[in-house]
């Protein structure tokens, strides 16, 4: 299904969930975590979770409700931590029946060409499950591939080929890529060029879940459960400049302590108070918008590989989509926070970030602003996270707090473009998230 382009550019709007600050304190909680706690415990090799995206359910119709017939996808996706042993993860939980695969492959991308469907060939492993290179993801379930021996480094594009023999039905997808990825007919799982893969969308991530590592070098994971800022809306596509992956080169590129996978689970217009198919601003909804961030959080940040830190950065949507009270907003920001430390894991809330001259009718009014600051002042003096990490104080407009700065505005006066994602990415302390 095709979004308006008005109503679509809206809802990926809304989901300015992280957007970058400074640090605005540390809970003892969170002080209290050593470094001992990184580097794979005492140099033991473990699995970390080192890609991920947030999963939803397909649209009525289009390519997302037709799925794949006798096809092969070619996802590319790139990895934040690396590691001496790879698996995949598959996921069908939205879907209606069975999903066979009928061959899959993982590789380096080939860097020598341009084309990013090229893989490097000595790099190839065949993926297995169950010691099979077939396999059957069961209707509402997920697959995990045996593991595989390829030496990935930090940061290292991975191409994972997939072929989808008989028909998939409905897919359960992560729709706002920002990343092409390639499908083509047949079994083109071995394929070295991507020359066979006829059709690139700009999009789709099919039935793709995850990536993990087996490594000695760190054990856990840093969540960004947020919306179409943490997708990179407003970014260069193709070229991860998403503030997530932004966060994760600071973080490879620090050797003073292991280094934590980063795992990006950020869905254009996702709400705390409203899945995506509820109303925006009195229009229907969209599937590919997701479930409200409560109902998101088994799938999408406790079933993940070993996390240790969630950036929570959302309410902005709730905001412009359906003017919630900051008092709303809160509420929900506070259970996010008290469901993760129950399961031990450190909570870091962000700052909403400024939109005032967002063109959408009424998507800014004084009274949305209002309340904005309400739950900004809320989060920098409540002192209920972890960690506050003030991305509203990063990218606003000094003369105007209620705008973001130019240096900084993609252009929609919503999304960061990626000097404003660097600036977020920068203001993140170090520690706070190994």
């Amino acid at each position: 299904m095709r979004i308006p382009s008005t109503v679509r550019t809206a809802a990926l709007a809304a989901a300015v969930s992280l957007a970058g600050s400074a640090l605005v304190f540390t809970g003892s909680e969170a002080q209290s975590t050593s470094s001992s706690s990184y580097g794979g415990q005492g140099g033991k090799s473990t699995w970390v979770g080192s890609w991920s995206a947030g999963i939803t359910r397909p649209e009525a119709a289009g390519f997302s409700a037709t799925g794949l017939t006798d096809q092969s996808a070619r996802y590319v996706v790139r990895p934040s931590v690396g590691g001496d042993k790879v698996r995949i993860r598959f996921t069908n939980i939205y879907g209606d029946r069975p999903v066979q695969i009928g061959g899959a492959t993982v590789a380096k991308a080939n860097a020598a060409t341009p084309a990013m469907s090229d893989l490097d060939p000595a790099s190839k492993r065949t993926l297995t499950f169950g010691g099979k290179t077939t396999a059957t993801m069961n209707k509402g379930a997920e697959l995990l591939s045996d593991p595989v021996n390829l030496r990935v480094p930090d940061l290292a594009t991975l191409v994972i080929s997939v072929y989808y023999p008989t028909a998939t039905g409905p897919t359960s997808w992560h729709a706002q890529t920002f990343q092409e990825n390639y499908f083509g007919p047949g079994n083109l799982t071995n394929e070295t060029a991507g020359t066979a893969y006829t059709t690139t969308r700009p999009c789709c991530w099919t039935f793709l879940s995850g990536v993990d590592v087996q490594t000695s070098d760190a054990d856990g994971a840093v969540v960004v459960l947020g919306d179409s800022i943490a997708e990179g809306v407003g970014s260069t596509a193709n070229a991860n400049n998403r503030w997530p992956d932004q966060l994760a080169e600071r973080l490879a590129a620090d050797h003073r302590r292991g280094t934590a996978g980063v795992l990006n689970v950020g869905l254009s217009g996702s709400r705390l108070n409203r899945d995506g198919t509820e109303p925006i601003l009195g229009s229907p909804g969209f599937e590919q918008l997701g479930l409200n961030a409560l109902a998101r959080l088994n799938e999408d940040v406790l079933a993940q590989t070993r996390p240790e830190t969630v950036i929570t950065h959302l309410g902005i949507n709730d905001l412009w989509m359906n003017g919630a009270s900051a008092d709303q907003i809160i509420a929900q920001l506070q259970q996010v926070n008290a469901q993760l430390k129950e399961r031990g894991i450190r909570s870091l809330g962000a700052t909403i970030t400024p939109y005032e001259g967002f063109t959408t009718p009424g998507g800014w009014t004084a009274e949305k602003e209002t309340n904005r600051q309400a739950v900004n002042s809320w989060l920098r003096n409540s002192h209920t996270f972890d960690g506050v990490i003030d991305f509203d104080r990063v990218l606003r407009d000094p003369a105007a707090p209620s705008k973001l700065n130019a240096a900084y505005d993609s252009g929609d006066h919503i999304h960061p473009n990626d000097a404003g994602y660097q600036a977020m990415a920068n203001s993140i302390p170090l520690q706070l998230v190994r």
